[in-house]
């Protein structure tokens, strides 16, 4: 026999490897080690290579033991032949057949069929080798208002309770401003995509490009565009997907994503990655604050959908009925709302003003023709001004706060409860996840993990830091977001506290999130999910048997086989069996 294949043997006997999914437990080492089907086998070989070779094993020495819930030990040992069983084979001259494993059991020699063993040795091979997965992707386009960013997708082809089980595979940020920015050159949307686009065909399996679904969803940018100017806003479309169509992909059209719909995906995102949908625990909301727009969305159980019923949303996911609470505002992104605060600054058209958001020491000039080219702020441009204004900081945040307040109208409401502009809304309730702007703001600041006492404490001593030490501290960070976080923290705290209500206790409920278990929280995750029901699912290759059955069947095959073997032991040599004791 080969010395490398009783080599290899030996070693195998050290080991014991316990399967768990796509690793494998070494009880010698007490580690984890990388699956090595191969490994196994290599050893199932060795095993049937020994047996070929040499004739007789020795039971006790042996020890062999068939996989038992994933679970496969070895034991090589020298084998031994006997006199003993060659003068019995002498005096059996009637007895004709092939030659097989011989086992000392207790003395005593019993030959058994080598089929038998490489039989049950192969079915061992087959139930622990590792059954390939078919999986689907899809790609989506999240086209916001400041930039665009895609997202690969993937699930297996047979899907859970209808809906797929979909991970984050891969992202791209598309290099440029939103495809909302090239109004006045809608072909340069569309080329924008095409570096994204070319990294996805080497990521998504090229047997697979045909069937990969490819959609864009426009968000608030293009809704103002759109309110702003149709004609424009469809030709930035018609530029995008003549440009997407060119790839091998299944497309399925470009979009504006209504609020609603941005707010209920940003909520299903949350919840599936933090598995509580597919368990059925209590959900989190979800709080997204983008450029141009916000969303809140969570489940209240003092929420029907009777009152207000535009803001209500009903899901059904892993078998379970959800009516969620959600609302877009239109404006109140970050950088729309900043717009709203100059605005309301400059409504006597001055040359100079003294911004409390911005720190001191800040100054820059300004074109009121750039801050009034939105429709969040156009009605509002005053009809003398000059051509520019000068925009200095005092850094006061108390003051910043104010100013931010008179954006919001708190009084008028005809429900039982608003939370701004006579919007309805029911307390928060529950824990709530608050990503995109709202995670990148916090986290620049250090108050992600902050309550809310600190994040006021914190945020007025960084508000009063000169801006000449701002800009010492951040060398690397781009001045015109360093210039803003003052005004962008303070404007989340508004938000959050005058705008939806939270208190003391239910803003320590908010975790600021950027990903969860490797997938980026956003609306796009939630968007893919609700699309997978519509994709038809491949039927899987038959799995291998359950542990239980797995092991009930070898062992009743063992026992099956020594049965025989006693029998056929008892028929063939009478004389043999009454000297032949078994323990």
């Amino acid at each position: 026999m080969d010395s490398q294949m009783l080599a290899l043997g030996k070693e195998c006997n050290k080991r014991t490897y316990q399967h768990t999914g796509n690793s494998v437990y070494d009880t010698t080492l007490g580690s984890r080690l990388p699956h090595q089907p191969e490994l196994n086998a290599m050893c199932y070989s060795a095993l049937i290579e020994i047996i070929s070779t040499r004739r007789v094993l020795d039971m006790e020495e042996l020890q062999l033991q068939l996989p038992s819930s994933s679970y496969t030990a070895f034991m090589f040992d020298p084998l031994y032949k006997s006199e003993t069983m060659t003068k019995k084979k002498r005096h059996s001259k009637n007895v004709t057949h092939e030659p097989g494993l011989t086992v000392k059991i207790s003395g005593k020699f019993i030959e058994v069929d080598n089929r038998a063993i490489v039989a049950l040795v192969t079915v061992a091979v087959l139930q622990n080798k590792p059954l390939s997965k078919k999986y689907k992707y899809g790609i989506v386009l999240d086209a916001g208002s400041s930039h665009t960013a895609l997202y690969i997708y993937q699930w297996p082809a047979e899907k859970d309770n209808n809906t797929g089980r979909v991970l984050q595979t891969h992202s791209c940020k598309v290099q440029g401003p939103g495809i909302s920015s090239y109004a006045s050159a809608p072909w340069k949307a569309g080329e924008s995509l095409t570096e994204c686009m070319e990294k996805a065909k080497q990521e998504v399996p090229g047997k697979r490009h045909h069937e990969t679904p490819l959609y864009l969803g426009a968000t608030a940018g293009m809704r103002l565009l759109n309110v702003e100017n149709s004609s424009a806003s469809d030709k930035v479309f018609q530029a995008v997907e003549e440009a997407l169509q060119k790839f091998p992909f299944s497309f399925q059209g470009a979009r504006i994503l209504s609020g609603q719909e941005e707010g209920a995906f940003g909520w299903v995102t949350v919840n599936y990655l933090d598995d509580r949908l597919k368990q059925g625990l209590e959900t989190t909301g979800a709080l997204d604050l983008g450029g141009a727009s916000t969303q809140i969305s969570f489940v209240s159980s003092n929420y029907d959908g009777s009152e207000s019923p535009d803001n209500s949303v009903t899901f059904r996911l892993y078998g379970n009925d959800y009516n969620l609470y959600t609302h877009s505002f239109l404006c109140y992104g970050k950088d729309q709302a900043l717009r709203l605060v100059l605005a309301q600054q400059t409504l006597s058209g001055p040359e100079i003003i003294s911004d409390p958001c911005f720190h001191l020491g800040y100054n820059e000039s300004k074109d009121y023709s750039t801050l009034y080219d939105s429709p969040c702020v156009s009605n509002r441009k005053p009809q003398r001004a000059p051509a520019s204004f000068y925009h200095t900081g005092i850094g006061n945040f108390q003051q910043c706060q104010e100013n931010i307040k008179s954006v919001f109208n708190f009084t008028s409401c005809k429900y039982s409860r608003c939370s701004f502009n006579g919007v309805f809304q029911p307390l928060v309730q529950g824990p709530f996840g608050a990503f995109s702007a709202y995670y990148f703001v916090m986290d620049f600041l250090n108050l992600t993990s902050a309550n809310l006492a600190e994040v006021k404490d914190k945020l007025k001593r960084y508000c009063a830091t000169p801006w000449s030490e701002i800009l010492k501290e951040h060398r690397n960070v781009k001045v015109k977001y360093l210039a803003e976080y003052c005004f962008s923290g303070t404007y989340i705290l508004t938000l959050l506290t005058e705008g939806y209500n939270f208190t003391s206790e239910s803003y320590s409920e908010i975790k600021f999130i950027k990903q969860i278990k490797g997938s980026d929280a956003g609306w796009t995750l939630g968007y893919m999910l609700n699309l997978t029901n519509m994709i038809p699912a491949e039927a899987p290759d038959s799995p291998p048997l359950p542990h239980t059955g797995y092991v009930s069947i070898v062992s009743i095959m063992a026992i099956l086989i020594f049965i025989l073997l006693i029998l056929s032991i008892c028929l063939l040599c009478p004389r043999c069996s009454k000297q032949l004791q078994i323990v």
